[in-house]
């Protein structure tokens, strides 16, 4: 079921797209309002304004809505101007071919991992994570690497709102072990995916680190454990760490969306 906000008509309309969205593909009226806390009338008149400001797209023909040409241009925009995939596109593409393997770019969006770019190995392999998905912080090795440099307060927050559900045998379902791990990545530097969040995928992931020791985002190198294991990942730390040092310097006047100070403040 949907979650009415407290926000008015626009948290209300903004609802309405993320259940649309959330389908992953064209969707009828009626099974929208099947998975909606508005009343039909709310509804339809939501919907209705959202077609109308071509923030939804509709098909007559099919009778369904889909996320609008609006919506795609204010999206590319903020892919633009607020996360670092524009900026880092070179040196991830740079990483991807000497590595030859599936590269992904991070951040933090409050207690979830947002995926901002990928690069897809010369053999892709099938898994979750895409460009504009998010996945859960606590079992992906880039969430656990952003994290692991986080604000204490910080890590506090995300932690709290973790579900910690068991995806794998491999998954971390306890605060207590997550925070164990954090340590562990805070030493080294760097930390793995040990098929905690898809049977047989596996990572090591490197936070990107502004001057002050900022986190900005996360890099990974992602593969299968069909093609190598954690040691043979692990070769890649230096190519890995030299790629988030250079994006580092790249965004070093870049004006990032703190996620530390929305979290702490609430702005």
């Amino acid at each position: 079921m949907g979650r009415v906000t407290g926000d008015g008509t626009v948290g209300k309309a903004l609802e309405v797209l993320d259940q649309v969205a959330a389908f992953g593909r064209p969707v009828r009226f009626s099974e929208v309002l099947a998975q909606s806390d508005f009343p039909k009338p709310t509804l339809y008149r939501l919907v209705q304004t959202l077609t109308n400001q071509q923030m939804l797209s509709y098909d007559p023909e099919r009778q369904t809505y889909a996320p609008g040409l609006r919506l795609v241009r204010l999206a590319h925009a903020a892919w633009e101007q607020s996360t670092l995939a524009p900026i880092a596109r070179p040196h991830i593409d740079a990483l991807s071919a000497a590595v030859g393997e599936t590269v992904h770019l991070a951040q933090l969006d409050h207690a979830q991992v947002l995926y901002i770019d990928k690069r897809n190995a010369g053999q892709p392999v099938q898994m979750y994570s895409q460009a504009g998905k998010v996945g859960p912080a606590y079992c992906t090795g880039v969430g656990k690497a952003m994290l692991a440099f986080s604000d204490p307060a910080v890590i506090d927050q995300v932690i709290a709102q973790q579900s910690f559900h068991r995806f794998t045998p491999h998954t971390l379902t306890t605060a207590a072990a997550l925070r164990d791990e954090l340590a562990d990545i805070r030493a080294n530097g760097y930390g793995f995916d040990r098929e905690e969040h898809e049977p047989g995928i596996i990572c090591i992931a490197m936070p990107i680190l502004s001057e002050v020791g900022r986190v900005l985002g996360a890099l990974s190198v992602t593969s299968t454990t069909g093609r190598t294991n954690l040691a043979g990942l692990e070769a890649y730390v230096p190519i890995l760490r030299d790629t988030a040092e250079k994006i580092a310097r790249d965004a070093q006047n870049w004006s990032f969306p703190d996620y530390e100070t929305r979290e702490t403040t609430g702005i």
